[in-house]
């Protein structure tokens, strides 16, 4: 650039703070001098796309000033934003910039949240603390008087309130040597601050200065700890231990004990790349790992609480035996384990030594010391790219292997023979056998096939042989017996092959009709087509001779119904004295089980309510609860989840949902958009609830907006059912709306607190008294059905004999503490055992963090000193009349007062079942019904489960047999007169229950109960729909208390009564589900104004309460009533309240997971949702049709 030319000169960084009014002044040479009729100067700047122009002052050729005005740019995310400045003259003349000089606009408080963050900024920048304010600002923005302002360079520049966030790793061996990260805020801005200051767990932690991080991270290593040290806090004091500069983690750091148990596999080859799993105790804890193998290490690979994986260097001494030892830090553990290097395998024999280009055929491989080696491979290298395939280890001395395809290159002729550049196998790090230089492994072309015809369809007769044309099906190998072997199938059925050199003849099975025809070799396929086999003549042969049998078996069966008829007449009187004997016997029956059923119901209340004290209760935090409720039956839901977005589009889709996030704040293009979507005949009722829990989760932040936004969707709803002369008491009846899901979701979101401190108690209280009465009584592991019950579809309607017994089990957490007691009866099977083990053992403890029944075994410690494997089925189980019963704690004859023991997974010779395919189809449906938490509905048939297995046809039961199989015995039609006489056990378990039951519906129907007050969200939905009713002058008070009762008790409570593992962390079974919905029913029928007229075939559910219902009717009125007559909530503690529930739940959800959910809805329904925006006055005025298409836009991923 000439020397003479205009330019601005490199200056120092030129740093504005935004919002603050100053000018720029920039150095620069030979500046003109505006003439007359010529503008000005200007400066222009260039902000995140949007251009700003300042006028400027040239104080002479060689100064020009940007004159005072203050900056701004958008978002929190950027600290300092460098800005390309531009200065014209005379409208658009630039003035050159060779330096490319730029301002750079700053924020203080951009992610600088703390103290000791805001103090490591730039000293340029001014940034200091105000701490009146608890934010990082500059000097003349911090208004607080009382409290200092910060700065770096001050006397007072110290951050007070340090804070722990994160420890890594939580636990270490007590030799000391761990490196623990402790992350966090204001953690000293000097190294000498926390030098010395620095305790885990009451022992020394000396800072690594390399690692340390001012004011966010210090890495510091573990001194030694005694025996007697066992956990504690992590203390840190920066500068000075006192108040203010001290900090105690909220989290515990411990130290364990590490230990050894197994190596797997304990013998590899000499050349090493064995991958070896260590098995043992609190393997992850400390911070490295060293795995020693002798003298040489181990490289390690991963671990976990229980193993570390690595993998075996080469022997530095041959074939030996060598100690293997771990250090975890300091700690060296100490366990005599041992690795034994031998020879490396060898390959001494391949057998065919060819194969074809597509490869899988197979190839028998013979050596020595085959079996060392997991997962051996084979490989072939072929046009400089190298294929790899699986084999399979017989022996010592065999494997089989997969040959490995090779690709051809399309110049290359189909039908040259090809040999690979290099052939072997890949066997650890044994590089000998990585290629074979005795082999000469040839690749033979693929076969060739021809379509059958240009239609591709062959028309046979039944019998007639399919024949294959092609060529190079037969390989021309130079001796050996070996053989392409083809597989054809007509259909699914398969045919016998004959092969020749140009064709392939097939014998087709007994079909006729269509069917696709498929030759299979190696690792090719080829279908020529479908083959089309018509039928013979209707009458042929074998259907004449078919229909004159038929005529002879009408006439056999007509003689055998004349005999028959004979003998059953002489057969009735006998019939008349069976069913005399067994009336007599049926009334003793009756007699003795009602007076067991009165003798229950006074001794069971006692024992239920002792056993229950003290318990605690599983609450699941807030998260998961509003998950199960929200989108049931989902695990891992999008909305838990970051978004995900390939990267390229990741900004661009980031900028389209924030721009989506403000229409959706928006409330006329919400409305618009909801109604939108409910007008489409394709937006089922499953996109109804989904749309509407997606739409809770981001306004979860905005509560009082998602309340508003609410209440005009129930006001047009009701509108809407009233226009369509509906009757009133219909409404919120269904969740046919967005705005009735919405409903539930915002109870739910607002109903924790007082679900956590005051309806969880009984209703947890409950769930435990019908769960503890089921278990007291046979259960049916296979039908559900129980003893004890509320349900009639559950109820065992016959007499089961049964012992209460109290086995002793293994504490498995000490073995040398005292046995504890269990009470199990002896006609549980093995896992109801388990269970009621693993309830006992770990009654503290919530039901995700139990092991699970399936994982463990149930082990008889017998006096002799033997041991035994219990199991469902083993090969002691009996099968009569193909019914297989399962093993019960009676049929192996365990005494009361035996020692048990749950025991890790594992087979015996003993319990391995004698038929593997039997066991394993009836024990994987049995592990599925015990597993089974269906909806309530699907458990409701009285219909056993059982299903015969396919091969064998044999079917599983444990206590009753299914009786629409017909071969249930003569002996048990007394069982089945006498069943209904057992609907007495109804009555007596409703007494048991009926404390648990009147304390739940007497909590939720108190307006003021065990000291929590009402919670507002009630009362505020409950005065908005009688503000409705009066709006549209409805006085039925009838239709008001039907409104209440369909918006809250049916919309929330029934939902968690029927489900309480929606809000406990539990596990629900059948049977206790099916007692639970007789509850909700009956709180359903209590919230009821019509009456149910009750007779004899009235539903025994219905019948059981029915004495109970009017009271609890009167409870609900009284509980409107007294809602109704309290104060009304003003708008603004209403607002308050909804604001302060926002802040408590604020991250819970990924927003932007969610917003890209909703707009998929808007992605379908695009065209709809802006013709919908154009036709609205408020959405024109606003431009959000507009804005919208800016969203999709950014959105589309042609963009």
């Amino acid at each position: 650039m000439p020397e003479d030319c205009p330019q601005l000169l490199q200056t120092e960084r030129i740093l504005i703070p935004v919002d603050i009014v100053k000018p720029i002044t920039l150095k620069a040479k030979n500046l003109p001098q505006p003439q007359s009729g010529q503008k000005g100067y200007e400066c222009v700047l260039n902000i995140q796309g949007n251009e700003q122009r300042v006028p400027a002052l040239r104080f002479n050729s060689s100064s020009v000033q940007c004159q005072n005005t203050s900056y701004d740019y958008e978002g929190m995310e950027i600290d300092s934003l460098p800005v390309e400045l531009t200065v014209v003259w005379n409208g658009d003349f630039s003035i050159d910039n060779p330096a490319l000089s730029k301002v750079h606009l700053y924020k203080c408080g951009a992610t600088r949240p703390s103290c000791g963050l805001c103090l490591k900024a730039d000293p340029d920048f001014e940034c200091g603390w105000c701490a009146g304010e608890s934010k990082c600002t500059l000097k003349q923005h911090c208004s607080a008087i009382e409290k200092p302002w910060l700065e770096l360079s001050g006397t007072h520049a110290k951050c007070e309130n340090p804070r722990i966030t994160q420890i890594i790793p939580v636990t270490g061996p007590r030799d000391g040597g761990t490196k623990v990260t402790i992350r966090g805020e204001n953690l000293g801005l000097e190294f000498w601050e926390i030098q010395n200051n620095v305790k885990v767990a009451e022992v020394k932690c000396i800072p690594l200065i390399e690692e340390y991080i001012p004011a966010e991270q210090i890495v510091c290593e573990m001194g030694s700890a005694q025996q007697s040290q066992h956990a504690g806090f992590v203390d840190v004091c920066v500068g000075e231990c006192r108040d203010g500069f001290m900090v105690k983690s909220s989290l515990l750091y411990y130290f364990v004990n590490l230990a050894l148990s197994r190596l797997e596999p304990m013998q590899g080859p000499v050349s090493g790349g064995t991958q070896v799993t260590i098995t043992g105790t609190n393997l992850n804890a400390g911070s490295s790992v060293v795995v020693m193998f002798g003298e040489q290490p181990c490289i390690f690979d991963r671990r976990t609480q229980t193993e570390i994986f690595c993998n075996t260097t080469a022997s530095l001494k041959g074939l030996q035996k060598v100690e293997v030892t771990v250090q975890i830090d300091r700690a060296k553990i100490q366990q005599e384990l041992q690795f034994e290097y031998v020879e490396d395998p060898r390959i001494v024999k391949i057998e065919p030594e060819w194969s074809i280009f597509s490869g899988n055929t197979p190839i028998s491989v013979w050596g020595t010391n085959l079996d060392i080696i997991r997962n051996p491979q084979i490989r072939a290298k072929f046009n400089g790219k190298e294929h790899i395939n699986i084999c399979t280890v017989l022996n010592s001395t065999e494997m089989t292997c997969q040959a490995p395809a090779v690709s051809v290159n399309s110049y290359n002729q189909p039908d040259v023979t090809e040999r690979p550049e290099e052939f072997g196998f890949i066997m650890d790090n044994v590089q000998t056998l990585l290629v074979l230089n005795k082999t000469n492994f040839t690749y033979y072309p693929d076969p060739v096939f021809e379509s059958f015809n240009p239609s591709g369809i062959l028309e046979l007769k039944p019998g007639s042989p399919i024949i294959l044309k092609g060529k190079n099906l037969i390989p021309p190998v130079a001796g050996g017996n070996m053989k392409l072997k083809y597989y054809m199938f007509i259909g699914e059925k398969p045919c016998t092959v004959t092969v020749s050199d140009v064709q392939l003849l097939c014998e087709s099975p007994n079909l006729t009709g269509r069917h696709k025809v498929m030759a299979r070799v190696g690792g090719m396929e080829f279908s020529p087509g479908m083959v089309y086999i018509t039928p013979d003549s209707p009458l042929s042969v074998p259907a004449i001779v078919s229909i004159a049998a038929a005529g002879g078996l009408l006439i056999i069966f007509i003689v055998a119904v004349l005999i028959a008829y004979k003998r059953k007449s002489r057969e009735s009187d006998l019939t008349l004295k069976r069913l005399q004997m067994q009336m007599d016997n049926l009334e003793s029956r009756v007699a003795l089980e009602c007076k067991e059923a009165f003798a229950e119901l006074q001794t069971d209340i006692h024992e239920l309510t002792s056993d229950l004290d003290g318990a605690g209760i599983p609450f699941l935090d807030y998260r998961t609860y509003t998950m199960r409720v929200l989108f049931p039956g989902i695990e891992d839901h999008p909305v838990l989840r970051d978004l995900e977005v390939p990267g390229y589009r990741q900004e661009r889709v980031e900028k389209g949902l924030k721009l989506f996030a403000q229409m959706i704040n928006n409330k006329v293009f919400l409305l618009s958009f909801i109604r939108t979507l409910e007008s489409q005949r394709s937006f089922s009722m499953r996109d109804r609830g989904n749309v509407a829990s997606l739409i809770m989760t981001v306004l979860q932040s905005k509560l009082e907006y998602a309340t508003d936004v609410l209440k005009q969707l129930l006001s047009d709803l009701i509108d809407k059912n009233l226009e369509s002369k509906n009757h009133p008491k219909l409404l919120l009846r269904r969740t046919e709306s967005v705005a009735e899901k919405m409903l539930t979701n915002w109870f739910t979101f607002l109903l924790y607190k007082f679900l956590k401190e005051c309806a969880g108690e009984p209703l947890f209280s409950l769930f435990c008294a019908i769960k503890q009465q089921m278990e007291k009584g046979p259960i049916d592991s296979i039908t559900g059905e129980a003893r004890y019950s509320l349900s009639e579809d559950k109820l065992i309607r016959q007499q089961i004999d049964y012992k209460t017994l109290v086995l002793n089990c293994v504490n498995p957490d000490n073995v040398n503490s005292p046995m504890i007691p269990v009470k199990i009866l002896n006609c549980d099977t093995i896992t109801q055992v388990k269970e009621k083990i693993l309830d006992t053992i770990f009654k503290n403890l919530p039901c995700s963090h139990r092991p699970k029944a399936a994982d463990m075994d149930l082990e008889w410690r017998q006096a002799s000193g033997a041991r035994m494997i219990l199991q469902d089925e083993d090969i002691t189980t009996k099968i009569e009349n193909d019914w297989k019963r399962l093993n019960v704690i009676a049929h192996y004859q365990v005494p009361d007062g035996a020692v048990v023991a749950l025991v890790s997974k594992q087979v015996t010779a003993y319990n391995a079942v004698n038929n593997s395919t039997v066991s394993r189809t009836s024990a994987s449906r049995y592990e599925n019904m015990i597993k089974y938490t269906g909806s309530p509905d699907s458990l409701r048939s009285r219909t056993p489960m059982i299903t015969p297995d396919l091969e064998s046809g044999v079917k599983v039961w444990h206590l009753v047999k299914n009786h629409e199989h017909g071969d249930q015995k003569e002996g048990d039609r007394g069982s089945k007169m006498v069943s209904e006489i057992y609907l007495t056990r109804l009555l007596a378990t409703k007494g048991t229950l009926q404390k648990f039951v009147d304390d739940l519906f007497e909590t939720i129907f108190s307006t003021a109960h065990r000291g929590s007050a009402l919670p507002l969200a009630i009362k505020y939905m409950f005065d908005f729909l009688d503000e409705q009713a009066d709006k549209h002058n409805i006085h039925d008070p009838h239709v008001r208390h039907t409104w209440k009762s369909n918006c809250l008790p049916l919309r929330f409570w029934v939902n968690v009564i029927k489900n309480p593992q929606f809000v406990f962390d539990i596990h629900k079974n059948s049977i206790t589900d099916a007692c639970l919905s007789v509850v909700a029913q009956t709180f359903m029928d209590s919230c009821s104004t019509s009456e149910h007229r009750l007779g004899k075939d009235s539903p025994s559910n219905k019948l059981l309460y029915a004495k109970d219902i009017p009271s609890y009717k009167n409870w609900v009125e009284r509980y409107y009533s007294d809602i109704a007559k309290m104060p009304a909530i003003s708008d603004q503690d209403m607002n308050a309240y909804l604001a302060e529930q926002s802040r408590m739940h604020m991250n819970e959800f990924n927003t932007m997971s969610s917003l890209s959910e909703i707009y998929s809805y808007v992605g379908k329904y695009s065209e709809e949702i802006l013709t919908a925006l154009d036709q609205d006055d408020q959405a024109g005025k606003q431009k959000l049709a507009y804005k919208l298409e800016q969203v999709i836009a950014l959105m589309s991923i042609d963009s």
